[in-house]
């Protein structure tokens, strides 16, 4: 009898194939060694295999399937929505579509600095989330107030590790306030943090606002990277 042949690619114990990249002349090693990362990354692959334009999606699917905020009927705002990964797993999930017969049909508002790709189901406009007025117009586009505000946004590298944690936490303070604004009673803010320090001082903000406030680190987070997402469910109002 013949013998199977050894699927050498997959198995327990059986050695991976990997994708090895090497250093063009005029790239820097620190921009191949992402590009190598890239084409390992299992969230990168599955990402094109399923159409979503990050393998940030894998983050908000994650943290929706454990707490539930995604549901449909939902009116929702994603700051910073650039590429549009989260927008479009939150399409999906409160049928901004219509595509779940039976299920109340939600709203998902996205806004960036930059303009972004059109999304079916989601209205995306270019707007600074922290100019004046930018609360209230937000509200007209959804037709009223949120029941999740979430955030992937993160402020750009200055490569000394203090200044960019400060500086996202500054970002991730200003999203948490437009929530303040926005959102209705009840309802849900997800953003991303960094590890660090200056994060006790949101929770702390936010546990004064929400019932329940969670620091947790999804799967489809790099396990180098210090980033976590805050999760804020059961809005209250701020109260000083």
């Amino acid at each position: 009898m013949a013998k199977k042949p050894t699927d050498k690619t997959s198995g327990r114990g059986q050695r991976e194939l990997r994708v090895r990249v090497r250093t063009a002349k005029g790239r820097k090693l620190s921009s191949t060694l992402w590009l190598e990362r890239q084409l390992n990354d299992p969230y990168v692959q599955r990402a094109r295999r399923e159409g979503y334009r990050s393998r940030a999606a894998y983050k908000i699917i994650e943290l929706d399937d454990k707490y539930r905020f995604l549901v449909p009927g939902a009116r929702v705002v994603d700051l910073g929505c650039a590429p549009g990964g989260w927008c479009q797993v939150a399409v999906e999930r409160v049928n901004a579509l219509g595509k779940k017969s039976g299920k109340k049909v939600g709203r998902v508002v996205g806004v960036d600095l930059q303009e972004v790709e059109p999304i079916p189901g989601a209205e995306l406009h270019q707007l600074d989330f922290m100019a004046d007025g930018a609360d209230d117009q937000v509200k007209d586009w959804l037709g009223g107030k949120a029941d999740v505000v979430m955030s992937d946004m993160a402020a750009a590298s200055s490569g000394h590790k203090a200044t960019d944690h400060l500086r996202i936490m500054a970002l991730c303070e200003a999203a948490a306030y437009f929530a303040f604004d926005v959102l209705d009673e009840g309802g849900t803010f997800v953003a991303k943090v960094l590890a660090g320090g200056a994060e006790s001082e949101l929770l702390a903000l936010l546990k004064r606002a929400f019932i329940k406030v969670v620091n947790v680190k999804p799967p489809a987070s790099r396990a180098d990277s210090s980033e976590k997402y805050v999760v804020a469910t059961g809005f209250r109002g701020l109260h000083e």
